[in-house]
């Protein structure tokens, strides 16, 4: 199932059943701009959220910021309600620039190849805030790898940055001189260089490729990207309808679920009865407790090795460099939020932003 098809239809038929889809929008889009929502939930364009320059980087109207909200009570709360209001409307709202797409390989004989460029990007991070990033093939996060165990790849590595680089590959058993550490396993990728990385595939499971040199920079600025391996023989609890990874960071871009803060983020679409698998991975520096709503998660994988047995709950903490994978069984239908429980990572007076989503099911 593709989680992209029809969401405009799928959102809008769940968020305003009554009417049609152009009626949502239009009424969305003249509610916002008559009450000056959208502007008040844009972010200041001038700061970017968790670097150490940002002006109001939480969200929360700090001294070092304009705040918006109202002298008064009672004009204080509308102008909140206002804005959360219109943040909501918005969602999913519309962004340049779409991260984390499965890429196809080339085949050169039994060898599946993969081409990467590292280089700057201009990024939407959200509706009107476009940020510098470091991206892989011109998307944060970077192109999904998509394998199976004993598959022979091969990533061509070109670096258009001004800066050296490398690839590792996280969580991957991969021989010594593929790890991707400069000075340790191979020299640095210099500026203006490229270098290949080559090895058949080891293990399944889910699994990340990011840059190991500078990194709290270069991982944070967006040069991160998704490793998914798929086993010889899936076990029962792996045949799903919906397989989605959410990739989070906490970088220079602000607090991100794969590459957009909310409301540009993107809501998992299931219909009743069905199963989501999500495959969460911590690309940031921050731990990040995921909390679905409405329905429990059910834990299979831990850093691509499966749990002794599944285990239940709706909020699961995800420290750097970890993934989880979970099955979501969709039998609540309606709007759920899902979001990071730190709560200044997702709501602030100016309404929800950065880590925050919805899993949508329809019946």
């Amino acid at each position: 199932m593709s989680i992209n098809r029809r969401l405009p239809d799928e959102i809008t038929a769940l968020l305003n059943a009554a009417g049609s889809r152009r009626a949502f929008l239009r009424d969305s889009a003249v509610a916002a701009i008559a009450a000056g929502g959208l502007a008040a939930c844009k972010p200041d364009p001038s700061y970017a959220q968790g670097a150490s320059t940002a002006r109001d980087s939480d969200h929360s109207g700090g001294t070092t910021a304009p705040n918006p909200i109202a002298a008064t009570p009672a004009a204080q709360a509308d102008e909140m309600d206002r804005m959360h209001e219109a943040g909501v409307k918005a969602f999913p709202a519309k962004t340049e620039g779409k991260g984390n797409q499965v890429l196809a390989p080339r085949m050169d004989r039994n060898v599946k190849v993969f081409d990467l460029t590292a280089a700057k990007v201009q990024w939407e991070v959200e509706p009107g805030r476009r940020v510098e990033a470091w991206a892989y093939n011109g998307q944060v996060p970077g192109p999904q790898i998509r394998v199976r165990v004993g598959d022979r790849v091969r990533i061509n590595l070109k670096n258009d940055l001004d800066e050296s680089t490398a690839m590792h590959f996280h969580g991957l058993e991969v021989p010594i001189d593929q790890d991707g550490v400069p000075f340790i396993t191979q020299p640095p990728i210099k500026a203006g260089e490229s270098y290949t990385y080559e090895f058949t595939v080891p293990n399944s499971g889910s699994h990340m490729y990011h840059s190991h040199l500078n990194a709290a920079k270069q991982v944070g600025l967006g040069l991160l990207g998704a490793f998914i391996v798929e086993p010889r023989q899936a076990r029962a609890i792996e045949k799903v309808d919906v397989d989605y990874v959410m990739i989070l960071n906490d970088g220079m871009h602000g607090y991100t679920i794969n590459g957009k803060g909310f409301p540009a983020t993107e809501p998992i679409l299931a219909k009743l009865g069905q199963k989501v698998r999500v495959r969460f991975m911590n690309e940031g520096m921050m731990i990040h407790p995921m909390h679905l709503h409405g329905m429990h998660m059910t834990v299979i994988d831990k850093d691509g090795w499966e749990q002794p047995a599944p285990w239940k709950c709706d909020t699961l903490n995800i420290a750097p460099g970890e993934r989880w994978d979970v099955i979501v069984n969709c039998n609540n239908p309606g709007v759920w939020a899902f979001h990071c429980h730190i709560l200044p990572h997702a709501e602030s007076p100016h309404g929800m932003f950065g880590m925050v989503t919805a899993l949508i099911v329809e019946k």
